[in-house]
């Protein structure tokens, strides 16, 4: 081999070994949640959303921290980084070792304290965390609301999508953590597709709103009436607000705590009103929905319902009756436009939803699985393709390079365009020959099964 080419194989095996011997980096996603700690914890740590883009920025300027971002929820702060990691040889495994794993989560725990003010012995108790491929399959599940409170709720996506988008404005979230949040996103609209996890409502409060909505069809502009304040009633009272009730009436044996209630939920497109207790059946007529708690007993009975139903001029009727022992007279089921559920009934509908949608989460756990092994099959293949790439770059460079020093020489008697296109198909099957085993020792490295049997200078020159 001439020296010139001697050279240029030199040249191509020191891009290899940069290209296969950078530090690589680790993925460390650690928090807190409902399951591991209590409120009181939760809101020492919590960043409320003003102060989001500077504790964001903050924790990405941490020594070791190359990218971060923070998700803080009323049940959840976790902090996921990609931080300084050892060279890839070391690594091969897929794993991290114990001490790299310490440091990494010291740096986050440091950035807590310093931040919040909040001791490590206090946070360390309350904390988890997940490395690598771990992380990864949290991520996603989050973002799955398959790790929620009440899996399928649709909220914990949006308030991700939020974090990404500060993390990306600050510069936090940069060539690791942004394609792996946006395929965390792609992974939860195929949750929402392809199973029915958030298609049933859990809790006795939503189910309520849900049957009442069947009902009516819309709940847009109804009025409710809850008789009774309890935590409970006002619940139920806000999840119908959400499906589009408009007007609500608060009848309570202590005024004070009607009237709060009331003032809790008004908004500008909410009006409230308090009315005494004393002219409940005098009002009640004006309520698409009735929401009893207070367990006094037979606060509507069938006569009463009867009456009801003559004033409200037989438009249907819908009462949620929470108490124990019920307020609304079982019998008043069978007037006629009177649609009476109690606790049991509303109990029975949730237990069966939740069955129902953990049958759902057993499919989304599965669709989970199979994008975290694609994912992390795509980003452990990252290194040997950069590399690839890269090498047919630089191979091309000096490929060009040498047509450019050989045309200046024979700028007197230059070469014809037939001359010149077998120069390059000469060029490009010459370099394609000196890469060959050098590329397939990389894939092979890299556990690909399939080697294609030649490399396009060009192609990668146009790339």
């Amino acid at each position: 081999m001439s020296d010139r080419k001697q050279g240029a194989q030199n040249h191509l095996e020191t891009e290899i070994a940069a290209q296969t011997s950078t530090p690589s980096a680790r993925l460390l996603l650690l928090g807190v949640n409902h399951t591991t700690a209590p409120v009181a914890m939760r809101e020492r740590l919590a960043i409320p959303t003003h102060r989001l883009a500077d504790a964001t920025r903050t924790l990405a300027d941490q020594p070791g921290i190359r990218e971060a971002m923070i998700l803080s929820t009323c049940n959840r702060v976790e902090i996921l980084t990609v931080q300084d990691g050892l060279h890839t040889g070391q690594e091969a495994g897929g794993s991290t070792p114990v001490d790299a794993r310490f440091e990494s989560a010291r740096n986050v725990i440091r950035f807590l304290n310093d931040y919040l003010q909040v001791g490590a012995t206090d946070i360390e108790p309350h904390l988890y965390q997940y490395h690598e491929r771990d992380a990864i399959r949290h991520l996603f599940r989050v973002a799955s609301s398959l790790d929620s409170m009440v899996v399928g709720e649709p909220q914990i996506l949006g308030q991700v999508k939020q974090s990404w988008s500060v993390g990306r404005e600050v510069g936090a979230v940069k060539s690791m953590l942004d394609p792996l949040l946006q395929r965390a996103f792609s992974v939860a609209k195929r949750v929402r597709t392809e199973t029915q996890i958030g298609n049933t409502t859990v809790s006795v409060a939503s189910v309520a709103a849900e049957l009442a909505r069947k009902i009516f069809g819309s709940l847009s502009g109804k009025t409710v009436l809850l008789v009774g304040a309890g935590k409970m009633s006002e619940l139920s009272a806000r999840h119908l607000i959400q499906q589009g009730a408009t007007l609500l009436l608060v009848a309570n044996r202590t005024e004070s705590r009607a009237q709060a209630v009331a003032e809790a939920l008004r908004s500008p497109t909410v009006t409230t009103s308090v009315i005494p207790l004393f002219q409940l059946q005098e009002q009640a007529h004006r309520a698409d929905i009735v929401i009893t708690s207070t367990g006094a007993g037979q606060v509507f009975t069938t006569d009463q319902a009867r009456v009801l139903m003559q004033r409200r001029k037989n438009r249907p009727i819908f009462f949620i009756d929470i108490a124990v022992p019920r307020d609304v007279a079982p019998e008043v089921n069978n007037v006629e436009g009177c649609f009476v559920y109690d606790i049991d009934d509303l109990q029975k509908v949730a237990i069966q939803n939740r069955a129902v949608r953990n049958r759902e989460a057993e499919a989304a756990e599965s669709i989970v699985a199979r994008e975290v092994e694609r994912y992390t099959d795509r980003i452990s293949q990252a290194p040997v393709t950069d590399a690839i790439k890269e090498l047919l770059l630089s191979a091309e460079k000096v490929r060009q390079q040498e047509l450019a020093r050989i045309a200046q020489q024979l700028s007197r008697h230059p070469l014809t365009s037939d001359q010149m296109a077998a120069v390059e198909r000469l060029t490009k099957s010459l370099a394609s020959k000196l890469l060959h085993p050098q590329i397939t020792a990389l894939r092979e490295a890299a556990g690909e099964r399939e080697i294609e049997d030649s490399h396009s200078l060009g192609d990668a020159h146009h790339r």
